[in-house]
This record gives C-alpha cells, sequence and structure tokens, in this order.
C-alpha cells in the first residue's frame, strides 16, 4: 500500500519499483505470488483523481485522520484548533462517500482506517455507503462487532451526507 499518494504517475512508478524488487526476489529464487496493491487515500488530490487511482490499484485504505485533517486545513496536532477538527464533518464524509463509489466502479474494494474506522456512530452510515472494510484497534473489534450486528442494512443505501 502506498501513503500520501496524489498522483496515478506515481502509483505507476511505485509498481515499476515494486515490480523490480520481485524481479530481484525470482532471480534469487526467492518464490513472489501476487500481491494487491493500493494506495492510501488521505489526501483531498487523492479523493478527487480517485476514478483514476483506481484504474491503477487493487484497493483503496481510506486514511481517514490526514484526510480529516488536509480537508479541513487544520493542524491536528495544535490543541488551540481541537474545536475545528471535525472528523463528522459533510467535506469529510462526502469526500469518503466519493471514494467508495469510484473505487467500486472500477472493482477496487475500499477500506477505511483511522479513528473514523472506529467511530460507532458513523458506522451504520460507512456500511450504506458501501464500505467493504473497517479497520479498527483490537479493542474496538467486540463493540463494532456488535453494533453491526444489531444493524438492519436492508433499507436504502446512503445517497446523501
Amino acid at each position: 500500500m502506498f501513503p500520501m499518494v496524489i498522483s496515478a504517475r506515481e502509483v505507476r512508478e511505485a509498481k515499476e519499483l515494486l515490480e523490480e524488487c520481485r524481479t530481484e526476489l525470482r532471480e534469487q529464487g526467492v518464490t513472489v505470488d501476487r500481491v494487491e496493491v493500493g494506495v492510501m487515500i488521505e489526501t483531498p488530490a487523492a479523493v478527487m483523481i480517485a476514478d483514476e487511482l483506481a484504474e491503477e490499484v487493487d484497493f483503496f485504505s481510506l486514511g481517514t485522520n490526514d484526510l480529516t485533517q488536509y480537508t479541513l486545513a487544520i493542524d491536528r496536532q495544535n490543541p488551540k484548533l481541537d474545536e475545528f477538527y471535525d472528523p463528522h464533518h459533510p467535506a469529510v464524509l462526502r469526500m469518503i462517500k466519493h471514494t467508495i463509489e469510484a473505487g467500486h466502479r472500477h472493482g477496487c474494494w475500499v477500506g477505511i482506517c483511522g479513528e473514523l474506522g472506529a467511530d460507532l456512530a458513523l458506522t451504520e452510515t460507512f456500511l450504506r455507503m458501501g464500505v467493504d472494510e473497517l479497520s479498527v484497534s483490537p479493542a474496538a473489534v467486540l463493540p463494532m462487532r456488535k453494533a453491526i450486528r444489531g444493524m438492519d442494512l436492508s433499507g436504502e443505501r446512503c445517497t446523501t451526507v
């Protein structure tokens, strides 16, 4: 998984380097299976070109901490700005939805990691958006599982955020 991607060119170059490494390993007699290649979607730029990126990779992982920071132009390390750091901001949620839709249009699975992955207040929203995976810390697995099992997702998909 390649982090902080902002262009398809970067992904293509990284995949070339990956293939060079795979070739070197094979030349050394190491068996190299196919590996799924993905990108972290952490910047608004990556979200806006998600369709183009999805043509290059197998999956997306939405890095919600960085995505929130860069979308809202907030330094999350500065406690004076805490009141402005809102991972539930509609712009952040729309970027997540856009990324999921773009990934799925091109056959990529899409996961959410970062603090929002374990945010039970948004779990149903993410599932209705069609997210394929929620990455959470071990301590959050059981509460997440319980919450998901208690949901009725038979209704409509999330169409607006």
